[in-house]
């Protein structure tokens, strides 16, 4: 084609439409259409394996043998810019200040603290050296270093943020440290020296009577998990006298009460009169919001302050993987801590992170069915994904393995089935009235709770990291 050619034919004027256009045509047809699609939803895991409890009266109560553990729990610290400070109030968690609340005392003692670093490998405290100091970890970890059967070096444990120790040297003074203390990772403690302490002591009446006090306290008989003894009499012959007891219980049980998530969902009279062929507007509209009310129920279950399961796991039932990432022996030490594993619950990217690690060594995770699903399992105990467990800025996650039912004194869900225009147990729709816009109003309400019936009945692999590849 010549030059000329071709420009004529760029110039031509388009071909007339010859048939109906498409868009034209759509106006007198009927499309297929789906219903309304919703990306947060997910399998919910968590909800359809949890054991659920009927709840009378709206609370729970959690009977449980006395125990005299004290001083279990972790402290908080304050960061502000490269500084480092303990909140005073949570001194009180040491056991030798447990029940003391004079502020103004707790307020000099955080104070007196110093802020020390440490790199990867230093050593904190050394096996049969004056125990003359408190450490408090801030953030790092740290691990319990003895000595095996045949002289070697042995990893008794793992202390993180918020773990603190050598807090038996505020009232014996002549103690030794049992084993030593070395720093894995770059790690920021406060350390309080015990002359400190003891220095204030002197000078508060109040502060020197009640570490005396606590001093002279007589050590309860108690087993491995810290509850009463049970005295009991095994292998004698003859006439022996055998011992008398009684089960103490906790006289101040915790009880749990539903908690509530709500919303009003509102229709316009005009939309659910008119609009409902072929798909009912209101249905899929209270489809949509129950939707949203479950994911918020399982994300209450996994992080709230007050019940969730990543809150309330005893402090004694977590622990930290041993380089970080999610080991198979990080997961074998988290199986070995409790009974009747039902299930582990991880984010997905904990999973994968577990896998790449399965991989490296050759393993696999062999799959279980549970209820057609094929699900990876790690000895047998499958592993539910639950993108509810937070993932941290810094890429650490946690994993979760429990056993569940009352029956295991394990965990357990609560919710209170048969209340007023209930669609499902625990959860109601209540017709709320039209207002004078027409607008109609309903009130979605559903009610939850979770319990753990006994501490070991819940474990957590804490600081997992999920975005180390290697």
């Amino acid at each position: 084609m010549t030059v000329e050619a071709d420009r004529e034919a760029v110039q031509a004027p388009p071909t007339e439409q010859q048939s109906l256009a498409t868009a034209a045509a759509r106006k007198l047809a009927t499309t297929s259409k789906s219903a309304p699609q919703n990306q947060e939803t997910s399998s919910r895991w968590l909800m359809r394996m949890l054991p659920w409890v009927d709840v009378r009266g709206g609370t729970y109560r959690v009977n449980r043998r006395l125990s005299h553990a004290v001083g279990d729990g972790r402290v908080t610290f304050v960061q502000t810019g490269g500084r480092v400070s303990v909140i005073p109030a949570e001194l009180g968690e040491l056991p030798a200040l447990r029940g003391y609340d004079d502020e103004a005392v707790l307020g000099e003692l955080a104070g007196r603290c110093e802020q020390a670093d440490f790199a990867p490998g230093s050593v904190l405290a050394s096996a049969g050296e004056a125990k003359d100091r408190v450490f408090l970890l801030a953030h790092g970890r740290i691990d319990r270093i003895g000595t095996g059967p045949y002289g070697g070096e042995t990893v008794l444990g793992t202390l993180a943020d918020g773990a603190y120790f050598g807090d038996g040297c505020l009232t014996e003074p002549e103690a030794d440290w049992e084993c030593t203390f070395r720093a894995t990772t770059p790690c920021t403690v406060l350390v309080l020296p015990r002359s400190e302490v003891a220095g204030l002591a002197d000078r508060v009446e109040t502060l020197g009577s009640h570490l005396d006090a606590f001093a002279a306290l007589p050590r309860q008989r108690t087993n491995t998990y810290g509850e009463a003894a049970v005295d009991l009499s095994a292998g004698h012959v003859g006439e022996a006298r055998i011992p008398h007891t009684f089960v103490d219980y906790d006289p101040s049980p915790r009880e749990y009460e539903l908690s509530v998530a709500q919303t009003v969902l509102k229709i316009h009279s005009r939309v659910a009169d008119l609009y409902n062929d072929p798909m009912n507007q209101t249905e899929h509209q209270l489809r949509l919001t129950l939707e949203a009310l479950r994911e918020r129920q399982e994300h209450e279950l996994v992080n709230n302050p007050e019940f969730g399961l990543l809150s309330n796991c005893d402090y004694t039932q977590r622990i930290q993987p041993h380089d970080g990432v999610p080991s198979p022996d990080d997961m074998d030490e988290l199986l070995s801590r409790r009974r009747g594993n039902k299930f582990f619950l991880a984010h997905p990217r904990a999973i994968a992170a577990f896998g790449r690690e399965c991989n490296k060594r050759g393993l696999t995770l062999d799959p279980v069915d549970v209820g057609g699903h094929r699900i990876p399992a790690w000895r047998g105990v499958p592993i539910y994904p639950c993108g509810k467990i937070p993932v941290s800025p810094a890429r650490t996650t946690s994993i979760l393995c429990m056993r569940t039912g009352e029956d295991d004194q394990g965990v357990v869900g609560l919710r209170q089935s048969g209340i007023p225009d209930e669609i499902e147990p625990s959860l109601s729709v209540r017709f709320m009235g039209i207002d004078e816009q027409a607008i109609i109003s309903y009130l979605v309400t559903a009610y939850y709770s979770a319990a753990i019936l006994v501490p070991d009945a819940l474990g957590v692999l804490e600081n997992v990291e999920v975005g180390r590849w290697r």
